[in-house]
């Protein structure tokens, strides 16, 4: 079996078998659901992409629910789903639920953050013939490099009217005295928005990576600088030391662009250029095609992510990926939709596209690409799932199951 695991290189590329075992989990809600359509996808993109000379061997990790029902501990993330991803190197994931205000805490960012997996990467991209809300949602085509183990996503907080709460607020409150500046309430909850070189540096580094390496012309460091100066503001200057410090060959400042350049893009290189958060918004909305490569600290990325899928149809669309140096874990961008569950009712596109990145990711590009074109030949043909047919004229509405079913019969026509 030792030849079928997924093995890192020093460069941290994976290095994949003909027949590589790749970890799934199912997921909570609608992630049975899902993941039912999409994995006869994957296997029919393998077999019409490589002739059956390759193929996956699916092994199965649990988490969320199904991990509680097995295991009867009421532990959703048992050990030997980490020990698993981080030996087979490559998972694939349905969505977990996430707990709103008391217990466990977020499992997907449990996930990522004991994991290691820094990069959380969300391609937007629009698919010919999906319903969105702009005039133009085909200019969109950005790739958003999100930090994923710091940040307020890091959960240090304290709860308004504890002990800890206050004995931290007090601390603060002696700081900002010695600094001449009035204090906090002492019954007000409190977080803390931990943000390091380390950590940013690296996130930065994989997006222009990124960038180069698939044609992009620019990476936008997305920030609140100007009010957090000592946090976001340290990131975006962090990202410029890294483009100048480790990329100085193949990247140019938006300022040197036009002192230097005549604004036009030396062949070769990059823009490495930066936004304020709010400022983002509103020029994804009206440049989107001014953008490529954005890397933002974790809350930003968080926003502005969900922000751009809708502009291309929806979080239903919208791929996702988090990585890390030796282990990488793809997941569909939606939640959980637990009154949708078992009624093979709901959209797979985004496991389904979440499924391209994953094959993109582990070199076998061929696989991606007949995934995309029977998935936009289906939609093209207007046989979609409740969610698209409700917005299309003339649309067949399917089950889920019959949606990944017709996926897999234009595979078989490429």
């Amino acid at each position: 079996m030792t030849e079928k695991i997924i093995t890192w290189d020093a460069r941290g590329e994976p290095v994949v078998p003909d027949n590589p075992i790749v970890s799934y989990i199912e997921g909570d809600g609608i992630g049975p659901d899902i993941w039912a359509a999409a994995r006869p996808v994957f296997d029919a993109a393998v077999s019409q992409a490589y002739s059956r000379k390759r193929r996956i061997i699916w092994h199965e990790l649990l988490a969320g629910e199904k991990a509680r029902n097995v295991y009867g501990s009421g532990n959703p993330l048992p050990e030997k789903t980490f020990e698993d991803i981080t030996r087979y190197g490559v998972a694939i994931k349905g969505p977990l639920s996430t707990p709103v205000g008391r217990g466990f805490r977020s499992l997907n960012v449990t996930l990522r953050q004991k994991l290691d997996l820094y990069a959380c990467v969300r391609p937007v991209r629009y698919i010919p013939g999906v319903p969105a809300p702009v005039a133009h949602p085909e200019r969109v085509n950005i790739t958003i490099f999100r930090e994923n183990t710091e940040d307020l996503y890091a959960g240090v907080e304290w709860e308004a009217g504890t002990e800890d709460a206050r004995a931290v607020l007090e601390f603060i409150n002696e700081k900002l005295k010695q600094a001449g500046r009035p204090g906090l309430s002492l019954e007000s909850g409190v977080g803390i928005k931990p943000m390091s070189e380390f950590n940013s540096r690296r996130l930065v580094r994989r997006a222009i990576q990124y960038a180069l390496e698939n044609g992009y012309e620019s990476v936008t460091l997305v920030h609140k600088g100007n009010i957090m100066k000592y946090t976001e503001g340290a990131f975006r200057d962090w990202g410029y030391g890294v483009a100048r410090d480790e990329f100085p060959a193949q990247t140019v400042t938006e300022a040197e662009l036009y002192e230097n350049f005549n604004g036009d893009i030396p062949k070769g290189r990059i823009v490495i250029k930066d936004r304020i958060a709010d400022s983002m918004f509103q020029q994804l909305l009206l440049r989107p095609e001014e953008y490529g490569v954005i890397a933002a600290p974790n809350l930003n990325g968080d926003y502005l992510s969900d922000a751009a899928a809708a502009q291309v149809g929806g979080l239903g669309m919208a791929p996702g990926a988090n990585i890390g140096d030796r282990c990488a874990l793809f997941e569909a961008t939606h939640g959980t939709a637990p009154k949708y569950a078992g009624l093979d009712k709901v959209n797979p596109s985004s496991l389904i596209l979440s499924g391209v990145e994953m094959f993109r990711f582990i070199g076998w590009v061929e696989v991606g690409d007949v995934i995309v074109q029977a998935l936009t030949r289906t939609i093209a043909q207007g046989t979609v799932t409740y969610d698209l047919a409700r917005q299309m004229e003339r649309a067949r509405e399917v089950k889920c199951s019959e949606f990944g079913a017709a996926i897999v019969e234009n595979i078989v026509k490429l």
